[in-house]
């Protein structure tokens, strides 16, 4: 028997290999097929089962190209609808895997059709637990993703604490926990960096797990929610009701287009252009109107927050070999449509004597200087209202970049505007999305609040009362 965990850091998301006796099966898969295909071929095993835990919301799942590529027989628990042709279990279902078998236990609350499955080993031991987003290392699922009809937070709530209380927590302490994300996913709030652990030290030291009771674990588990990712929701439609073929979006997506082409094509079509190189390599020089959403952040979580309209069409600028990357990258949040990459990178329209762009950076020592000699001086704090309160500049407008786009009315075109983050890529998004907007004046603080912190700017925290 072989287990292999894949873990896309980006998306802090853990897809599963199980193979046993030439049989293999996939746990929540990415949009890619390739990677698990050629597992499986490398290994002389036929892909039987794709199972899933639940419709995803953060990405679109893999399973139906890589159905489809197989053969394999998708399989969702109870309450999970589709538009297209899966197996639909029922709780308790065993399926077997070569030597092994895996048993389906539906564990509703993230998700109404949330299920765990359990694989027992060659020696009928309870081995693992595939939990999708039902339980975290450190964490359980948020229940405020699938509220529909008369059907609460609370009452999802209540679902997951029964779900863990008689379907998991009576299993031995040494099964082996799978989740399918870990810490930097916003499907949960407490994620620990580690991406597997027993059973039994969550029982130990999961704060949701410790919860004496359904009340105390509702209350806990509902506190301290953000408001989720404006794209999640599109994304569980797309993985309820398919999706095109990712062969299909990478061929668009993957056209070279010269300078002259890729203005045309962005004329004709409309599509915003994103810039996915670095910040400072972006402030130095980007396509007017372009936005700056780096490769080497949290890139697909961030489009996803900040696009939103998944049919947009995208012309890329990226750097010289990353293109495919890029496309492959989007479509696995379901922004399937990329019209094309600009040939040759941002040094191609250089050389074509297009027009270009700029963003003024500033190092933390001048952004002092001009704070004690300005009069009317406007400090724009992009972070997360939690960070700006452990400590921000005083009198700065915090305006969290998750919801730039709603708040950009009560900013100045005239003045400049002084945009710092923590360490500098979310404040380069928000100046490329200013600048795109019409905000001229847009000066980005190098460094963020930690650099700021070291110079005479007075920093304050929030009171409370």
């Amino acid at each position: 028997m072989i287990i292999e965990q894949l873990y896309t850091g980006c998306l802090a998301q853990g897809a599963y290999y199980i193979e046993s006796n030439g049989e293999a099966a996939i746990i929540d898969p990415l949009r890619e097929t390739t990677p698990y295909i050629r597992k499986a071929e490398r290994a002389g095993a036929h892909i039987k089962y794709v199972f899933e835990t639940h419709f995803h919301a953060d990405f679109v799942s893999g399973h139906l190209d890589l159905a489809a590529k197989t053969g394999a027989t998708i399989v969702y628990g109870p309450n999970a609808n589709t538009t297209y042709a899966v197996h639909h279990a029922h709780d308790g279902e065993i399926f077997t895997l070569g030597d092994v078998t895996i048993k389906v236990l539906h564990t509703p609350g993230h998700t109404p059709e949330s299920t765990t499955y359990l694989l027992i080993d060659e020696t009928g031991r309870e081995h693992a637990i595939f939990t999708g987003d039902t339980l975290f290392i450190g964490d359980v699922g948020r229940p405020d993703l699938a509220i529909k009809g008369n059907l609460t937070e609370h009452d999802l709530a209540g679902m997951l604490y029964d779900s863990l209380h008689t379907k998991l927590m009576p299993l031995p302490d040494d099964v082996i926990v799978y989740p399918a994300h870990g810490a930097g996913s916003a499907c949960g709030k407490n994620m620990s960096k580690e991406t597997t652990d027993t059973l039994g030290n969550q029982k130990r030291f999961n704060y949701a797990l410790r919860a004496e009771t359904k009340d105390e674990f509702v209350e806990k588990v509902l506190d301290g929610l953000t408001e989720a990712p404006a794209y999640f929701a599109e994304n569980a439609r797309l993985n309820k009701e398919g999706y095109e073929s990712i062969d299909a979006v990478m061929q668009r997506g993957s056209q070279a287009l010269s300078p002259a082409m890729f203005e045309a094509a962005v004329n004709e079509t409309g599509a915003l252009i994103l810039d996915v190189r670095d910040a400072t390599e972006f402030a130095n020089g980007f396509i007017p109107n372009a936005i700056n959403i780096g490769l080497n952040g949290q890139f697909a979580p961030w489009v996803g927050a900040l696009i939103p309209d998944l049919k947009q069409p995208i012309a890329l600028v990226t750097p010289v070999g990353k293109e495919e990357e890029t496309v492959l990258r989007l479509a696995r949040v379901g922004y399937d449509n990329c019209i094309g990459y600009l040939d040759g990178g941002f040094a191609a329209w250089q050389k074509s004597e297009n027009e270009v762009d700029t963003v003024a950076s500033i190092s933390p020592a001048t952004f002092a200087e001009r704070w004690q000699n300005a009069s009317n001086f406007t400090v724009v704090d992009v972070r997360k209202a939690a960070e700006f309160e452990t400590g921000h500049v005083r009198d700065a407008e915090n305006m969290p970049l998750d919801n730039i786009n709603d708040h950009m009315a009560q900013l100045s075109r005239h003045e400049p505007l002084y945009v710092h983050c923590a360490g500098g890529y979310r404040s380069m998004v928000a100046s490329s999305i200013l600048k795109a907007r019409g905000f001229h004046n847009v000066i980005n603080v190098e460094g963020g609040i930690e650099a700021i912190k070291k110079t005479n700017v007075p920093v304050v925290a929030a009171t409370t009362v």
